[in-house]
């Protein structure tokens, strides 16, 4: 789970940017939030993520415990390219990770969250 200010702008970076499906999303008006969930198969198959948005909040500091979200592409040359055509902030260009030889890069979600990529090898 991760808390976002604008709704509807994390949703469209993860669905429109990184093409993972809006699974669900859920109003609670009496608890003031919004649950949303996006990935890129169904919760009972794969790994999803959980969008958290209080209604009361405009912003977050990231804090330093979170490291970053990885997911594994077929080639992360191109999924930069596509990603920039998308509106995506990419942040570290795909390459050689230092001191290794398996391939990422970094996108960046609209609250800062990085998203690594991580080539298949």
């Amino acid at each position: 789970m991760i808390r976002v200010a604008d709704l509807d702008a994390s949703i469209s970076f993860y669905t429109e940017v990184l093409g993972m499906r809006l699974l669900r999303r859920n109003d609670y008006p009496d608890g003031h939030f919004t649950l949303a969930f996006v990935g890129y198969d169904d919760e009972s198959v794969g790994a999803v993520i959980e969008l958290t948005h209080n209604w009361d909040v405009n912003n977050y500091e990231l804090g330093n415990a979170f490291g970053h979200i990885a997911l594994e592409v077929d080639d992360a040359y191109c999924a930069c390219d596509e990603i920039r055509v998308r509106g995506g902030n990419v942040v570290r260009d795909a390459g050689p990770m230092k001191g290794g030889t398996s391939v990422i890069a970094f996108v960046e979600d609209p609250d800062g969250y990085k998203i690594e990529l991580i080539q298949k090898k």
